[in-house]
């Protein structure tokens, strides 16, 4: 069953390593196959990752768009531990995350960090921090 993308007009998506622009129209793709697409709105930029969860991130986002994720997997296990240990409520997050990485599911760790990332914005705007 292909995949079912709606683009709006001027829109970019990352299919594999090609980046696609629409036009001034909406779009509708139907995309069949096995390779890692993403949604310019989901998309994060090393620029953008400032903050450690952002990090964790844009490292997530990495192995899902490699050929070979497991290079990435030290710095995302080290900047792990970092986290945890100065922030332990974060563990619940990275609990279900590594399920996904383990198994190989990048793409829905990534979703599960989009949550880990809120959770950090949560806990820097209570604490009076408004950015790192």
């Amino acid at each position: 069953m292909a995949l079912i993308i709606d683009l709006k007009p001027n829109e970019k998506i990352l299919i594999g390593s090609a980046i696609i622009s629409n036009d001034k129209q909406r779009t509708r793709l139907h995309i069949a196959g096995d390779t890692p697409i993403l949604r310019e709105k989901d998309i994060m930029t090393e620029e953008d990752a400032t903050s450690p969860c952002k990090k964790i991130y844009f490292l997530i986002q990495c192995m899902y768009l490699a050929r070979n994720p497991r290079e990435y997997h030290p710095k995302y296990f080290e900047l792990l531990r970092m986290i945890q240990s100065a922030v332990p409520s974060t563990a619940v997050f990275f609990t279900r995350i590594n399920v996904f990485i383990v198994q190989g599911q990048y793409y829905k760790a990534l979703r599960e960090a989009r949550d880990l990332v809120q959770h950090e914005d949560e806990l820097l705007k209570a604490s009076g921090v408004t950015a790192l």
